[in-house]
């Protein structure tokens, strides 16, 4: 039974019983306790108006009820109010103005409340259990059904409890996997464990109202990547061209088949590109999408080269057709760009036509734009200045940054230079091969 007290709060209120620390299998029985709580008495008839007047100050807890019987007056509720907002017992004046114009007694009683495991949140739980001074990571990447983490070294004794309580608190997770490897740079892919629940990694997930199916083990995926996705979408318009080098499952590609463009797209991981295939079918653009499983190089040298060989020479100043070419993968994506030197032979097309490259990459200067660009201009042999822009994508870790360079390829650099000397036989002229990405002397 409620008795009036002027007790102060006690600090440790909203933490598990000290008991849990250094669990490391979840035992949820332990986390129940009961706290000393401030209520306040009310007819029922004036229980919402009570609630709506001193929303401040009622306590907020998952699973928690705000408002419970009075066992020994049934025409009466009590409203449980959060200690931290009412020190000592105590309601400040406004609250006291509020409840004399509703007629309610500002008089607080004692209440005892049991928390149970339902009542701590995940950070509460994590904070309790892990070591004194140790950080606390609850955060974590969502990829349909599963939650993925990436735990620092002072946290994998405890990784099954946190998966498991990571599970608990998020509905629709239903498995939670940790990262034990760096993702490998040739299929963007990495070793993970299964820390709770399913081992069940096939997942379905949706962007951008876009549905994708892919096997998390397998193939690269990243929601937090959804923003710049759609940002590219949203450059391209219908009867474009985008060749996308290192394509994944599909969320550069399969958003520029919907916009009825024309979409050549690669990746070198055979499941990428399975799931590629399937994601296309499953979002029906197969028919728009053409797929390739190729390294990145030999498909710029191969299908982009052969493709703008045909379609620039035919454009014409009117024609409004760009062509975008997309390279997500910020670890190595700029080393490729020398592939663009003298890719193509020929006449020059109109500057309007001249492929558009989305270039990303990864920074830890202290100026990450100026970065990126002077890797991409000595790649490429050429200077940017004035002709590209540099879109900050997200903070990877502390003091790296991903980044988007794009920029128009210069016209000097994606065309062969001709050769200085046509008229003499071809066993003497000195010229560049069109079929090797770099200029021989032939002899």
């Amino acid at each position: 039974m409620p008795e009036n007290v002027e007790d102060k709060t006690n600090p440790e209120l909203y933490l598990p019983h000290p008991g849990v620390r250094g669990m490391t299998l979840l035992d949820r029985e332990a986390f129940k306790r009961t706290v000393v709580v401030p209520a306040l008495k009310v007819k029922k008839e004036i229980v919402h108006s009570v609630l709506k007047s001193l929303k401040q100050s009622v306590l907020q807890r998952p699973g928690l009820k705000r408002v419970v019987e009075d066992p020994e007056d049934e025409d009466s509720r009590f409203v449980i109010l959060d200690p931290h907002k009412v020190p000592g017992f105590l309601l400040g004046e406004s609250e006291q103005q509020v409840l004399k114009q509703l007629n309610v007694h500002p008089e607080v009683s004692r209440y005892h409340l049991e928390l149970t495991y339902e009542n701590f949140k995940v950070e509460e739980i994590l904070r309790a259990v892990l070591p004194q001074g140790q950080d606390v990571t609850s955060g974590f990447s969502r990829v349909g059904h599963i939650a993925h983490l990436n735990l620092r070294d002072h946290q994998l004794p405890y990784r099954h409890l946190i998966g498991q309580v990571i599970m608990d608190k998020n509905p629709g997770i239903t498995c939670v996997v940790n990262k034990t490897s760096i993702i490998d740079s040739t299929y963007r892919n990495f070793e993970m464990e299964v820390l709770a629940g399913e081992n069940n990694l096939v997942t379905k997930v949706k962007e951008n109202n876009i549905s994708y199916e892919l096997d998390f083990s397998k193939v690269y995926w990243n929601p937090r990547l959804s923003t710049e996705h759609g940002r590219i979408a949203e450059l391209l318009r219908a009867g474009d061209v985008l060749f996308d080098v290192f394509a994944g499952i599909g969320p550069f590609a399969i958003p520029a088949a919907k916009r009825r463009c024309r979409v050549f797209a690669n990746d070198l991981n055979p499941e990428s590109y399975a799931w590629l295939l399937h994601n296309c079918k499953l979002n029906k653009v197969d028919t728009k999408v053409k797929a390739f499983n190729m390294d990145g190089r030999d498909f710029l040298r191969g299908p982009v080269r052969e493709e703008l060989s045909k379609e620039l020479p035919l454009l014409k100043e009117e024609q409004k057709t760009a062509f975008h070419i997309v390279m997500n993968l910020p670890a190595l994506a700029v080393e490729f760009l020398d592939v663009f030197r003298h890719l193509l032979a020929g006449e020059p097309c109109s500057p309007a036509g001249l492929p558009t490259v989305h270039c990303y990459g990864f920074s830890k200067d202290s100026n990450p734009a100026r970065d990126i660009q002077e890797r991409a201009e000595a790649t490429l042999g050429t200077s940017l200045a004035g002709r590209c822009s540099t879109v900050l994508v997200r903070n990877v870790a502390p003091n790296k940054e991903m980044l988007c360079l794009s920029f128009q390829i210069p016209a000097d650099v994606l065309y062969k230079r001709p050769c200085p000397d046509e008229a003499k036989p071809a066993s003497k002229r000195l010229c560049t091969s069109q079929d090797s990405s770099e200029e021989k002397v032939l002899s």
